[in-house]
């Protein structure tokens, strides 16, 4: 009988602010606790459980990043395996741009475990919030800068399109952490394709401190590889025309609407 089980969770971005009261109970009631979220995150999480174990401890500086995620992915299934109540804690919501979750349910369900997500307060959906942006105004593109980059995405530069870890924009390798301004320049010669090379765009980072602001940098496009950049600095570039009109299925639905009004109540 299986009788381990993995629940993950999402302490959101800042700090206490964003941490559900499901998400805390999951934490107490835990056999086992795995925790992966910045330091002062760490060491809040570790006041309610001293026993926690941190994922950092994973990464290096060169080191790749994948066989980071895959041991951690490890560690969780051992507890599991051995019939734990495991709960890992992520920064963010849990399962929005990140690997480690998503494979450890997986692995899990495989093997018949039970597995469970609890949602948390992501980085976008501060951005829509700290920068007044609805993604249902104009629709809205997302990726991960690199797989944008090596991807044959076509922009829209009639929706809002948002650019996950440019920092680390044409990082085949996954080692390291900072950004380069050659990469950097290989992500703007792609993006000039769609948009002019003084389009205002912004680079944003969410606040992770009560006491702090969040950064909201405008800057035209042409400047992105000098610019300054965190590991979790985010690009978002507005809508720049308007979108074209499907006329064709305008007159379908205008056609339609037309019967439908001569129809007896």
């Amino acid at each position: 009988m299986t009788t381990g089980q993995l629940v993950i969770v999402g302490c959101g971005i800042e700090l206490g602010r964003h941490i559900s009261e499901r998400t805390l109970s999951e934490i107490h009631s835990a056999d086992v606790v795995f925790v992966m979220a910045d330091a002062f995150a760490q060491q809040w999480l570790r006041s309610l459980r001293p026993d926690c174990h941190s994922l950092a401890r994973y990464y290096g500086d060169t080191k790749d990043r994948r066989q980071t995620y895959r041991e951690m992915e490890s560690v969780i299934l051992e507890a599991v395996r051995a019939g734990h109540h495991v709960c890992a804690v992520f920064y963010g919501h849990p399962g929005v741009f990140a690997q480690v979750p998503h494979n450890a349910m997986r692995l899990a369900r495989a093997e018949g475990f039970a597995t469970r997500m609890e949602a948390g307060i992501s980085a976008d959906a501060c951005l829509y919030a700290d920068l007044g942006l609805d993604p249902g105004d104009r629709g809205v593109q997302s990726f991960e800068a690199t797989r944008f980059l090596i991807s044959r995405y076509p922009a829209n530069p009639a929706a809002l399109l948002i650019l996950w870890q440019v920092a680390l924009s044409g990082n085949l390798d996954c080692i390291g952490f900072k950004p380069d301004a050659d990469r950097l320049q290989i992500l703007v010669d792609k993006l000039l394709r769609w948009y002019p090379a003084n389009t205002s765009v912004l680079l944003y980072e969410a606040a992770r401190l009560p006491i702090q602001r969040f950064r909201a940098d405008w800057l035209p496009l042409i400047e992105l590889p000098q610019a300054r950049y965190r590991e979790y600095t985010t690009l978002v570039i507005p809508p720049v025309s308007e979108p074209d009109q499907d006329e064709e299925t305008l007159a379908r639905l205008s056609r339609l609407s037309a019967r439908m009004a001569t129809l007896p109540d």
